[in-house]
């Protein structure tokens, strides 16, 4: 359950030799990080890399699309929208054309909130090619450019994907699912044909390199849910015939399609959320057969593919905490790694996979675009060279844990003093499959300003986090609060025992699974003086009967609540509630589907009960995801004021008890 992933993630690139010594966008005039950060939404290279595309939001509101040209030296970026001379509209989800002459986009330029499918020349004018009524989301071109093809989901009420506020319910509760089906709209004439079938969601998909089929990762049934129960399909374009290709053991995404047509790559591991991908990357026949890992073993969670040729894939990585990219030899099953970094890195290759464009953002830099082949970048804008970060330096710690190697980020105070004592915020990421890997942080929830605010901030990756392999994510498995508490604690030991943090003014906090993380530390232990529990999950048996995507549990309880329901309740919060004396602060949206509002209101009521120090808000209208700038304004001011009350107030306590 991580917040900050989402259903939909885009990989993108651009071209190299020549681009390097041109002329580049200039920098901004000097501000520091507590201004507005000028932010990228993507960035996508054109298949023959002399252009990229990127989306960054609107000065006069919503989101625009530029496009500048990479060979031509002193060229600006051009403005490609489907709105009026001055309008605004959110445009977003670029695709480009394989003859890299048109773009497809997505942009609500009506006016009525209801976003259509536009194609455009990269300098002409842009045309609509759809009017339906609905979420329509990741445009692609078929290979052939005749055709684009959309997920829709006809008459959704909302945005699609499990993080978005659920919708309420009233009178007959699951009388209508609605489904994302592919459908395909015809460029020269605009023809839309709904082209999966109605009872099934389609979550992923790709163009086979003929533009005759595709490979879907599609489930029956209702979306957010059954994600988790998906299968590898095969789809006709002409017949609309749907054929199995693959069932897998876990979870699987990111279905691409080999360069001669022979075979489907995807990824398949244990994932507890849609759109947070890693695991191995495994090979099928396109009609189906016996699939196979061709990255058995590795240390790293595979997250994005890019065939090279059909013996070879170039991917993404998260490995030990930091973005990495390499290759896979399937002859030989050879891996060899490319780049890797302290950084998150999203990155478009061109048609040939030589060139690439890449946003790279870290803790002390926020994101620009880069250009070059891989590990060769040079970065092409510059609008926020003068941004500085107001929080301290941030670096990857190592610790031992039942004798795993456990990785994670330490962020030193902003004004580090070595001959001072400080206290520490432990921030647990969301998921359990995710990963923290340094980055500038978001501008609503900044974290990381905790730093600026003289706190140390560790921000560990136990067992069950992506970036060490498939079995340390697998590490948690009927083990919830157990050896990744452990792990965790074993963190905080290490960085009291070798830097000046106060061991009895140290807090804890998380969002979703660090949520649930958080209420568990507080009855596990009284070391922390300090909790801050962002939408917790404190009972798994009444969890399971009230979230809108159960499916994601069976892999790591093994069994239904239903079935076993012992294995719930021994990683419960609430089986261990009369430990708890530790001050919580309680946060949840109103409409959270993953873990809904009535899990944080069984734990407050708890604290309530027992005596215990407790604040419990509740978002308006708010889903998984908190989304609106006043709230996630009033979350931090919350979080750090609770900090600040129990871990810098003179304290006159006895020993932290362990």
């Amino acid at each position: 359950m991580n917040p900050n992933s989402g259903s939909r993630l885009c990989l993108t690139t651009v071209a190299l030799a020549a681009v390097v010594f041109l002329a580049a966008i200039p920098a901004a005039p000097a501000q520091d990080a507590s201004t507005a950060v000028r932010n990228f939404r993507q960035v996508v290279i054109s298949p023959d890399g002399t252009q990229v595309a990127w989306v960054e939001p609107a000065a006069g509101g919503g989101s625009a699309i530029y496009v500048q040209d990479l060979k031509a030296s002193g060229s600006q970026p051009r403005r490609v929208s489907a709105a009026s001379e001055g309008g605004s509209a959110h445009e977003a989800d670029v695709s480009w054309s394989a003859d890299s002459k048109q773009l497809a986009f997505l942009s609500d330029a009506g006016g009525d909130g209801q976003s259509e499918l536009y194609v455009a020349a990269v300098d002409g004018a842009a045309r609509k090619l759809t009017n339906l009524k609905g979420f329509l989301s990741d445009p692609a071109w078929s290979p052939d450019g005749t055709t684009v093809a959309i997920l829709f989901t006809e008459n959704a009420p909302r945005a699609a994907g499990p993080l978005m506020p659920m919708t309420p319910e009233t009178g007959l509760v699951d009388s209508k699912v609605y489904e994302e089906r592919l459908t395909t709209v015809e460029v020269a004439t605009g023809t839309v044909r709904q082209l999966s079938p109605p009872d099934m969601y389609v979550y992923e998909y790709d163009w086979s390199p003929d533009s005759k089929n595709f490979a879907l990762i599609a489930a029956h049934g209702a979306g957010d849910s059954n994600w988790y129960v998906a299968q590898v399909y095969r789809l006709g374009v002409a017949s609309g015939d749907l054929q199995p290709v693959y069932k897998p053991h876990l979870q699987i995404a990111k279905p691409r399609w080999s360069p001669d047509g022979k075979s489907i790559a995807f990824i398949e591991g244990l994932m507890s959320d849609e759109g947070s991908t890693g695991g191995d990357i495994f090979v099928v026949p396109a009609g189906g057969g016996n699939a196979r890992n061709v990255t058995p073993g590795i240390a790293a969670s595979p997250n994005g593919i890019f065939w090279t040729a059909p013996n070879k894939i170039l991917f993404t990585e998260n490995v030990d905490g930091e973005s990495g990219i390499s290759t896979v030899d399937l002859s030989s099953g050879k891996i060899a790694s490319l780049w890797s970094g302290a950084e998150s890195l999203t990155v478009s290759f061109s048609s040939n996979r030589e060139s690439s464009a890449a946003l790279r953002s870290s803790a002390a830099h926020p994101a620009e675009i880069w250009v070059g082949s891989v590990g060769n970048w040079k970065q092409w804008t510059h609008y926020n060279d003068a941004v500085r970060p107001d929080w301290g330096e941030m670096k990857s710690l190592h610790w031992t844990s039942d004798g795993m190697r456990i990785q994670g980020w330490l962020m030193y105070p902003k004004e580090y003093d070595p001959s001072h004592r400080y206290p520490m915020v432990v921030i647990v990421h969301g998921g359990p499959a995710a990963a923290v890997r340094p980055s500038w942080p978001a501008r609503g929830l900044n974290l990381d300003s905790l730093s600026a605010k003289g706190y140390f901030v560790l921000y560990p990756n136990p067992r069950g986090s992506f970036g060490q392999g498939e079995r340390f994510t697998e590490g948690n498995v009927k083990d919830f609060g157990y050896g990744d508490f452990r792990d965790i604690m074993a963190g905080v030991d290490g960085v009291v025992k070798t830097l000046p943090v106060d061991e009895q003014r140290v807090g804890i906090f998380g969002w979703s699974y660090g949520g649930y993380m958080t209420m568990w530390a507080v009855t596990q232990t009284h070391r922390f003086r300090a909790a801050v529990a962002g939408a917790g999950l404190s009972n798994w048996q009444s969890y399971y009967g009230e979230n809108d995507i159960d499916e994601w549990m069976i892999p790591y309880f093994g069994a239904s609540v239903y079935d076993d329901p012992a294995v719930y309740a021994r990683s419960s919060p609430m089986t261990f509630i009369k430990n708890v004396k530790t001050p919580t602060l309680i946060l949840v949206g109103e409409r959270d589907g993953e873990v809904p509002e009535p899990q944080s209101r069984e734990f407050w009521h708890a604290l309530k009960t027992l005596g215990v120090e407790t604040q419990f808000v509740v978002y308006e209208g708010e889903g998984h995801s908190i989304r609106q700038p006043a709230h996630q304004r009033d979350i931090m001011e919350r979080l750090v004021g609770w900090f600040d009350r129990y871990l810098k107030a003179d304290l006159k306590a006895e020993p932290a008890q362990h």
